[in-house]
């Protein structure tokens, strides 16, 4: 018995909550001339919505006509099929930012002439005709890509050649659950990233009224391991590369001391090396390009370089030169010669009597994580947390402190001291 009412409770109160919510806003109806569709007459939507600390006697809240929304139908459009046509995609589309929390005593309804121009193939065009100027090389074929994929999809729900406005929430959606069951969650928000940033240009232009891919979650997904490196293996792999591999241990070195991520890297000209004053720039992944120092421990290796020629990068197959690649290509070919380094340094381990082997887990990437992790510990020794973060992130260039929290949490750098007092009192 108790259970029935339980459930009957429950299913009260959320059919209760519903119906509050609901009196918030009256569902968008069209009005299109009456009966006989005059077109002579203005056709509009039309919504009621709760004037805020407004209530009735019952202190229900009451509901108040808003403001027509036309977007120039009347103007653009003269024929009956028009008409109906944009004004439901009007409709739709702010049936579902009332669903979303839209207020139209809050927020501004970015809805205007302008959304109706524009197709969602010329839409997304012109988002990413903006995006360009400030994608790097990987990245503009990544949104090359990824978007067009996106309209093929819009093609094949014939939604490609209709107006932006009609690109719903639940058409992305849609679309990002095939991602993940032909791929993966980890690509799927990847995609859900560039979409949302093209999405993002469109409502900064007035195009559409928001972004609400910013409002889909991110999937939770199984982080790519980049393990970090112990002291007694560093000591050895370095010994090992200085030896059999010279330029790949420099390239590491940009990656360890100077906490370059190996793109980055890739991407060092001579021209931007300041020998001097002991700065290098650099295209960074959180904005255009970003200013470090270069540590003596760095600058040692290369102060005695050739730097006349200022357009050559400064890592290549061979070392300083020209190289006819893109930069996902470069990097890809020291991700390679690292593995293959890799491989001949485990046989070299064993042929030494040696069973410990360095798997898939170890990775360029693993030094940037190792050398943090060991400044880290090396200052939390003298500062507090916060101070240490504050100054580790001056070194490691993340954008900001809860990147840094975030990126220090998500590598294991701080652990607790020995906590062997506290289980002897258990």
């Amino acid at each position: 018995m108790g259970s029935f009412f339980d459930i009957l409770q429950s299913a009260y109160a959320t059919a209760y909550k519903h119906g509050l919510e609901r009196k918030k806003y009256t569902e968008p109806k069209i009005y299109h001339g009456g009966d006989n569709f005059d077109l002579s007459k203005r056709w509009y939507v039309y919504y009621s919505f709760a004037k805020p600390d407004l209530l009735d006697k019952l202190g229900n809240p009451v509901l108040v006509r808003q403001t027509p929304v036309t977007m120039s139908v009347n103007k653009n459009f003269k024929t009956k099929a028009e008409r109906l046509l944009h004004l439901g995609i009007i409709k739709e589309v702010l049936l579902e930012m009332l669903k979303e929390g839209y207020s139209p005593y809050k927020d501004k309804l970015k809805l205007n002439s302008k959304s109706l121009e524009y197709t969602a193939g010329a839409a997304l065009d012109y988002a990413y005709g903006i995006k360009l100027s400030e994608l790097s090389e990987t990245s503009v074929k990544d949104y090359k890509s990824r978007y067009g994929r996106f309209k093929t999809y819009l093609d094949k729900k014939n939604l490609l050649d209709k107006s932006i406005l009609g690109i719903t929430k639940q058409t992305v959606n849609d679309y990002l659950q095939t991602i993940v069951k032909a791929s993966s969650a980890r690509n799927r928000n990847n995609t859900r990233i560039v979409l949302s940033s093209l999405f993002g240009e469109l409502e900064n232009n007035d195009v559409i009224p928001r972004n609400f891919i910013e409002n889909i979650k991110v999937l939770n997904t199984k982080s790519v391991s980049h393990r970090t490196y112990s002291l007694e293996v560093l000591e050895g792999l370095f010994a090992y590369m200085k030896k059999n591999d010279p330029i790949l241990l420099l390239f590491i070195k940009f990656v360890s001391y100077n906490f370059l991520r190996p793109i980055e890297v890739c991407r060092l000209r001579l021209k931007d090396i300041f020998l001097s004053q002991k700065l290098l720039r650099v295209q960074a992944k959180n904005k255009p390009e970003k200013t470090k120092i270069i540590p003596d421990i760095v600058l040692r290796e290369i102060q005695d370089f050739d730097f006349s020629v200022q357009n050559h990068f400064l890592f290549t197959p061979t070392g300083i030169g020209e190289w006819e690649a893109t930069e996902s290509s470069r990097r890809d070919y020291f991700t390679k010669r690292f593995w293959k380094l890799k491989k001949k340094y485990n046989e070299y381990l064993l042929k030494t009597g040696k069973t410990l082997q360095l798997g898939s887990e170890y990775t360029i990437y693993s030094f940037r994580h190792t050398f943090i992790t060991l400044l880290f510990r090396k200052l939390r020794k003298e500062f507090t947390y916060t101070e240490t973060c504050d100054k580790l992130m001056l070194i490691t260039g993340h954008s900001t402190l809860d990147a840094l929290k975030a990126y220090l949490k998500d590598i294991d750098a701080e652990l607790p001291e020995d906590y062997s007092g506290l289980l002897s009192l258990i």
